[in-house]
Parts: C-alpha cells; sequence; structure tokens
C-alpha cells in the first residue's frame, strides 16, 4: 500500500488543472513519499485529459482515467479513492480553491487525537479557518442554509459537509466508498454518513479556502442536492437497519 494517494476529480478543467497539478508536484518534491497522484476526468468536452497528461513527468506517478460522458463529481471522487491504494486518500477540487500543503494541517490535528481517525473534513465553518476569497452572497446564504438542513436531517454536529479537501484512511475509503451511489453534489454527505454508520472518528479541520467562480454550478444544483440528501438519509438508514454498515 503507497502512503499518499491524491485524488482530482475533473470536469472541463483545461484552463486550471495546470496550476493544481504543479502545486501537488512541488508539495510531493518536498517528501519522501510513495505517492500516486490520480485525475479522473468526468466526460470533459474541452482538453483535460490532454492538459493533465502534459504534467506526468512531474510526477512519481500520475494516472489520468475518464468516464465515457459526464457522470458527476460524486461518481469522479468514488472512481478515484477506490483505483487510489495510499495509506491515506485526499481528493481535492481541481479548481485549487483548498491548496494541498493544508493536508499537513489535517494530518496533525489527527494525530493529537486521543482515538485513530478515518476521516479527516477541510472545514471553512469551525474556528481557525480562513475564507481569502468569499462565495457571493446568494451562494454564500445557501451554503448555510443547506448545512442548516444538512445537519438537521443527516449529520448532526459536522460544520461543514461540502468542501473539496479531505483525507480518508485507506481502510475506511475502501468500506465508505464501496457503498456510495450518489454520483451528484450531495455525494460528500452520503460518505460521511455511511462513515458515521461505519463507527469510524470523523474529524474537522480549519482549513484556508478561496472561491474560485464556477458557472457551472447553477443556484439549482443546492436544490437538486437537498433533495438527494433526503434520499441519502433514507437508504442510510435502510442499510443501518439492516446491518449492512455496522
Amino acid at each position: 500500500m503507497r502512503d499518499l494517494s491524491i485524488i482530482i476529480p475533473a470536469y472541463n478543467e483545461a484552463e486550471r488543472i495546470s496550476e493544481t497539478l504543479t502545486s501537488i508536484a512541488a508539495f510531493l518534491a518536498e517528501r519522501n513519499l510513495d505517492d500516486e497522484v490520480i485525475v479522473v476526468d468526468d466526460g470533459s468536452t474541452d482538453d483535460t485529459i490532454v492538459v493533465a497528461t502534459k504534467h506526468s513527468h512531474l510526477f512519481r506517478r500520475l494516472t489520468v482515467v475518464s468516464s465515457p460522458r459526464n457522470l458527476g463529481k460524486g461518481h469522479a471522487v468514488r472512481k478515484g479513492m477506490l483505483i487510489g491504494t495510499g495509506r491515506h486518500r485526499l481528493f481535492l477540487d481541481a479548481d485549487n480553491s483548498t491548496d494541498v500543503r493544508e493536508f499537513d494541517r489535517l494530518m496533525a490535528a489527527a494525530e493529537n487525537e486521543p482515538i485513530e481517525t478515518a476521516v479527516i473534513i477541510g472545514s471553512v465553518a469551525v474556528n481557525g479557518s480562513k475564507v481569502s476569497v468569499e462565495q457571493p452572497g446568494f451562494r454564500s446564504a445557501l451554503g448555510r442554509f443547506g448545512n442548516r438542513l444538512i445537519q438537521r436531517i443527516i449529520l448532526p454536529g459536522i460544520e461543514d459537509t461540502q468542501r473539496g479537501f479531505k483525507v480518508f484512511t485507506g481502510e475506511a475509503s475502501d468500506a465508505i466508498f464501496k457503498r456510495c451511489s450518489s454520483n451528484g453534489w450531495a455525494f460528500d454527505v452520503e460518505a460521511l454518513a455511511l462513515a458515521r454508520g461505519l463507527g469510524y472518528h470523523i474529524l474537522e479541520v480549519p482549513i484556508e479556502w478561496e472561491h474560485r467562480d464556477d458557472s457551472r454550478v447553477r443556484p439549482s444544483a443546492y436544490f437538486s442536492a437537498l433533495l438527494d440528501i433526503v434520499r441519502i438519509k433514507v437508504r442510510v438508514d435502510r442499510k443501518v437497519r439492516q446491518r449492512e454498515v455496522v
């Protein structure tokens, strides 16, 4: 098993993924790790695959896998997390909204926990976090409203479920993502709910994050995600009752 797998879901990120991959390559070059980077292209119609592949020379191992069509961020993350072989598996957004060096902060916090941490969430909703570029007001308000509903419906006590910067142990990743089925934006909620149902310790750690404009995420996507959360709640509860995840 490798030390670290970094998974990057990407859809039409040809203009932004170069910055992200260059940053990750510099981060890994400073460390003596048995690492791998996996870019999962989610049916892009631009040159995302070509641009990502051109960075192969910067890495010990860079794998670019693709889907035949756009199936959703949840599908791309799930695919990458199950392909990965690292003892720790980090997925982060292709837009570089959170620098990969925040990984060190997450791991340091986990080391100070009295019990083993299987899932570490990068969060902007806990003390010590920093948002250098805010979301537009409407999106920010939708996000806060959505998080309150998520906590009320399925994940009480987790302040920020949707940030695209999370670390899973290899064991937890395999156990959780093989049970996931959500392809949409609510996939994080499903993964965390399953983690909790499986009894894994989840830790929320402050990070530095900046909003990167992405016109592909429409306001309607928030409402679709909230409907998906209700369906996820039903699925996870059924699995718990059937002792499939406990």
